[in-house]
């Protein structure tokens, strides 16, 4: 008889992609994945601590999950990801209902503990430990073993994991702490995964790491020394791939080598998510970021020589320890100097075991929030202005959903486009020409062309 598992996620694509691994390798074992905790065998909650927010609602699901627990016994409830890792048996002491906890750099151990629960070998687990080895190889055996995924929204595309961990330690960030140190991953492994998804009728790749851009800077992979910009053109060069993306990126590792790649690789599309954090020098050095506003200023005018078309997206924290209202005008200017097509921006809070954290000259809340609101502001009416130059323009778009009303779909350059449907047959991978009659801040609308 086979079980059932519920995963929920929360956070990053890292996340999502850790999730699709559970769900695959828990999946071997005879677990039959679900889109509903009710009644489930298994629900396993897969969490990121990178903002309070997150981490709040992480524990205030596990609050509601008591009452499921008290009502069905058998049910095993688990706690994975980067709150795993960073808070351990600090978990268990505040939720005791929470059967096992698995860090960051465990998930393979998943089957295993599982078992020993369900057995009644022991009463709980927890695996938090953090080595410095890369835990993706074994899943090559898993997709070979794996059947394609089912037609649907997301079967088009897929997450593959080129390293893991950061050696950046930026002042605010989690990260080291809980996904460890980088590490990256054999380049063999990247290109197999890909074709093997790729001949299961995948179309679109996006690699995932903390910072893609430093790729194979700090061990040995089993290639000899690789570059990004050589895997870029490794994974590029896999036959049948329609569209190539990748995510995170830091600034000071943006080579000229990997800005060519825009304007030679075909399938490497014309988006690109460059965190600046910052317009504020002094806020930059607080951080440890490691650029100034100048030398991120310069690469992105490098880039657009390059690919004058790129659409530029970026992550800005308002209101990090000491940000003056002369530093806050500061990230307003490189805003309106750089024009992002979009951008995550988000009020500082103090995450655990970070060195901010310790910084003593917090800015208060309503000072934060009053910010917050003008940049975004600021932002959504750029977004309307770089979204308008598209209009009347004929853009190749891929169609994510549809149905007999509608069809929802995402351009190159990561923007969303809605379409009314037509008498020919659609399904979520297509690729289709669209011609834009109407530009809104978050997205567009059109035309199919014939």
């Amino acid at each position: 008889m086979s079980k059932t598992l519920f995963i929920k996620t929360f956070g990053c694509q890292m996340n999502q992609r850790d999730s699709e691994i559970i769900e695959q390798l828990l999946g071997q074992e005879g677990y039959a994945s679900t889109d509903s905790a009710k009644n489930a065998d298994v629900i396993l909650i897969n969490t990121c601590s990178i903002r309070e927010k997150a981490e709040q609602k992480v524990f205030s699901l596990l609050g509601h999950l008591r009452e499921e627990k008290t009502r069905n016994p058998d049910l095993l409830l688990g706690v994975i990801g980067c709150v795993a890792q960073q808070e351990g048996e600090r978990i268990k002491e505040r939720m005791p209902h929470v059967d096992l906890i698995v860090g960051t750099q465990e998930i393979f151990r998943l089957p295993e503990m599982l078992e020993r629960l369900t057995r009644k070998i022991t009463t709980w687990e927890i695996a938090t430990n953090l080595e410095a080895s890369f835990v993706i190889p074994p899943f090559q055996k898993l997709l070979k073993n794996t059947p394609p995924s089912p037609p649907g929204p997301q079967s088009y595309k897929r997450f593959v994991t080129i390293m893991q961990g950061c050696n950046n330690f930026c002042s605010y960030c989690v990260v080291p702490g809980t996904r460890g140190r980088e590490i990256s991953r054999p380049v063999t492994d990247i290109v197999e995964e890909v074709e093997i998804l790729v001949s299961q009728g995948v179309q679109e790749i996006t690699l995932l790491g903390q910072n893609v851009n430093s790729y194979g800077q700090t061990n040995a992979v089993a290639d000899g020394p690789v570059s990004f910009p050589q895997l870029l053109r490794r994974v590029a060069a896999v036959s049948g791939l329609k569209r190539l993306r990748f995510t995170s990126s830091h600034p000071k590792d943006l080579t000229d080598d990997l800005m060519r790649c825009f304007a030679e690789l075909e399938v490497l599309c014309p988006h690109f998510h460059l965190p600046v954090q910052s317009g504020s020098n002094a806020v930059l050095k607080r951080m440890n970021r490691k650029y100034t506003v100048e030398q991120y200023l310069e690469k992105i005018a490098a880039l657009r020589g390059y690919r004058p078309d790129i659409a530029l997206a970026t992550d800005i924290i308002i209101g990090f320890p000491g940000e003056s209202e002369a530093d806050f005008s500061a990230t307003m200017d490189l805003l309106n100097r750089v024009r992002f097509h979009s951008s995550f921006s988000f009020k500082y809070s103090d995450r655990p075991y970070t060195r901010s954290a310790g910084f003593t000259d917090k800015i208060p809340e309503e000072v934060k929030g009053r910010r917050l609101t003008l940049f975004q502001n600021r932002q959504d009416e750029i977004s309307l202005e770089r979204n308008s130059e598209s209009l009347g323009k004929i853009v190749e778009v891929v169609v994510e959903d549809c149905d007999k009303v509608s069809i929802k779909g995402r351009t190159g350059a990561n923007q969303v486009v809605h379409m009314a449907a037509t008498s020919a047959s659609m399904a979520p991978g297509d690729l289709v020409g669209v011609r834009i009659d109407h530009a809104g801040k978050h997205s567009l609308k059109g035309t199919l062309t014939p």
